[in-house]
C-alpha cells in the first residue's frame, strides 16, 4: 500500500484554487505539521503564520505549482528547521544572576494609590487645588487667574486641603 500525498481540490466551476480556499482546507493540518516539528504549539503557529504570510505573497507561484500542499509543507519543514537554527535558540542563561536588584516599587505604588484615593475625597475646590500646585506645579497667582478667585482663596483652599488629606493618611494610633 502506498501513502498518497494530500492534496486541495479546487472550489468546483472556479478552476482556481484561492489563497482563503486553501487556508481553509490545509491551515489545521498545517499546523499539526508544525507541531510534529516544533513541540511547542506556539512557536508552531508562529511558524505556520510566518509561512503563509510568505506563501500568500508568492500565491501566484505557489498555487501554479505541481502540488500546492506539498510545496506548502516544504516551507513548513524549512521554517520550523530554521526557526531551531536562529541565534537566539542557542543562547543559554549562565545562571549568574546581577550583583544588585532593582528596588521593589510595589509600597510606593500602593502609597500613591492611597494618596489619590484620599485627593478624589477632598472638595472640588481643594482637590483641584492640591493638583494644580503639586501636579502641575502652578503658583498661586497661575492657580488664582484659572480658577477666577483670589490668592487668599486659593492659600485657604490648599491649607485645608493639605490637612484633611494628612488626616486621611495619617497613620492609625498604636493599641
Amino acid at each position: 500500500m502506498t501513502a498518497s500525498r494530500p492534496t486541495t481540490r479546487v472550489p468546483e466551476g472556479t478552476g482556481v484554487l484561492t489563497f482563503e480556499d486553501f487556508v481553509a482546507a490545509r491551515g489545521p493540518a498545517l499546523v499539526r505539521l508544525a507541531r510534529g516539528l516544533l513541540r511547542d504549539p506556539h512557536a508552531a503557529e508562529d511558524v505556520v503564520q510566518d509561512v503563509l504570510a510568505k506563501a500568500l505573497l508568492a500565491w501566484g507561484r505557489v498555487s501554479a505549482a505541481e502540488d500546492p500542499v506539498a510545496y506548502v509543507n516544504r516551507m513548513v519543514v524549512n521554517a520550523s528547521t530554521s526557526f531551531w537554527r536562529r541565534a537566539a535558540r542557542r543562547e543559554r542563561p549562565t545562571g549568574d544572576l546581577p550583583e544588585t536588584a532593582a528596588a521593589d516599587r510595589t509600597g510606593q505604588l500602593a502609597d500613591r494609590d492611597e494618596l489619590l484615593t484620599a485627593l478624589r475625597r477632598l472638595p472640588v475646590k481643594q482637590r483641584t487645588v492640591l493638583v494644580l500646585r503639586h501636579f502641575e506645579d502652578c503658583s498661586d497667582e497661575q492657580i488664582a487667574d484659572l480658577l477666577d478667585v483670589t490668592t487668599g482663596t486659593v492659600r485657604s483652599n490648599a491649607h485645608r486641603g493639605l490637612a484633611a488629606l494628612r488626616e486621611r493618611l495619617a497613620p492609625p494610633p498604636p493599641n
